[in-house]
């Protein structure tokens, strides 16, 4: 795996992101380079952002077409109406925290959602880009610092990036309906 270098890295990313199933692959690939090679941390970050959000773009663009038809005809009332409404308003903070997370969730779930519902597609754009840059950092960081001990360091702390991660939910949800609210 080592061997692919920055080139694998960007295909890992973009195959994974754009729906081939390549769980940690990305991950595990972004931390391995920089235990090896920590001088190519900047780049491999760079590197991986990019392969990701074109892999999430390509997904929401054939969730766009494809499911905008159907949605559009089975969404029309009640509460597949109130769910399309809900995220148009609110999915991108799923979307956000899941690209963020290095604990698995089911990122392609809400990329899908994000096109077939709707999403302004800077919108997603921006979230992808502002959860992936911080997420491949972390591990970018966590590989040149800690090696091939990252890994365990990351299967260790589980429990607490799933709590970060819940709570992060739990603020952006609450803070997004803050800023929704009419003002008067």
């Amino acid at each position: 795996m080592k061997a692919w270098g920055l080139p694998g890295l960007f295909l890992v990313s973009l195959l994974d992101s754009a729906g081939v199933p390549l769980p940690t692959g990305v991950d595990l690939l972004l931390t391995t380079l920089t235990a090896v090679q920590p001088s190519l941390a900047y780049l491999a970050i760079i590197v991986a952002t990019i392969g990701s959000t074109i892999g999430c773009l390509f997904l929401f663009y054939v969730a766009r077409k494809g499911g905008q038809r159907y949605l559009d005809q089975h969404t029309q009332t009640g509460k597949a109406r109130q769910l399309r409404e809900w995220f148009q308003r609110y999915g991108l903070v799923t979307v956000f925290v899941s690209v963020l997370s290095p604990i698995p969730l089911p990122t392609k779930v809400f990329v899908l959602s994000a096109g077939a519902l709707g999403v302004r597609p800077l919108s997603f754009l921006l979230a992808v880009v502002a959860g992936r840059v911080p997420r491949y950092i972390g591990l970018a960081y966590l590989g040149s610092q800690l090696g091939t001990h990252s890994t365990v360091w990351l299967r260790e702390h589980t429990w607490h990036l799933a709590g970060i991660a819940l709570v992060l939910v739990v603020t952006l949800f609450l803070l997004t309906r803050y800023a929704a609210r009419p003002r008067t």
